[in-house]
């Protein structure tokens, strides 16, 4: 009946649910997740195709017990490999490597700072909450203070995924 709503589940086992985001949010989305696409594939000159990406409609089942779905993901083959066949049908029962959540319009950004801190407690390795609004970019890694980025065109995801450098005058004024 609600094919359009994403769910996630909290650690804790409480429900959220997202409703579909509007035109211009889905347009950044696209963009994000085609560049980051683009480079996993290894079509990008210092791409190196050493992991898979996925886009927002895919869970994860954390470490901790929650399924979550960022808005673009990247996981190692490496780690990849130790999951069954049976297991990649599902919520994958891992954290990916590296996650980016895009601030929508009804997003509250502390919620969503509590969201990039959980990744990085369940094992991801490098997150980016980007918030269109501001032209911010926030960037959490493991045992490290998150940074602030604002007002920047560019953010590179090295060493974590080396060659990834997200262009964002692309994300920050979609073509609609």
């Amino acid at each position: 009946m609600n094919r359009d709503l994403r769910i996630e589940r909290t650690a804790a086992g409480e429900i959220v649910i997202m409703s579909p985001t509007g035109w211009k949010m889905g347009s950044r989305n696209a963009e994000i997740i085609a560049q980051l696409r683009t480079w996993a594939r290894g079509t990008w000159a210092r791409a190196d195709g050493t992991g898979v990406s996925v886009d927002s409609s895919t869970g994860f089942r954390l470490p901790n017990g929650a399924i979550r779905e960022p808005d673009a993901a990247w996981v190692s083959k490496t780690r990849l490999a130790s999951v069954s066949p049976d297991q990649k049908k599902r919520f994958l029962p891992l954290s990916p490597d590296f996650a980016i959540e895009l601030r929508s319009p009804s997003d509250q950004l502390p919620v969503l700072q509590s969201k990039m801190i959980e990744y990085i407690e369940n094992g991801v390795q490098l997150g980016w909450l980007l918030d269109p609004e501001t032209r911010s970019v926030y960037v959490y890694r493991p045992e490290t203070q998150v940074e602030e980025l604002r007002g920047t065109d560019r953010v590179a995801a090295n060493p974590e995924l080396a060659g990834f450098t997200l262009d964002l005058e692309l994300v920050w004024e979609p073509e609609i």
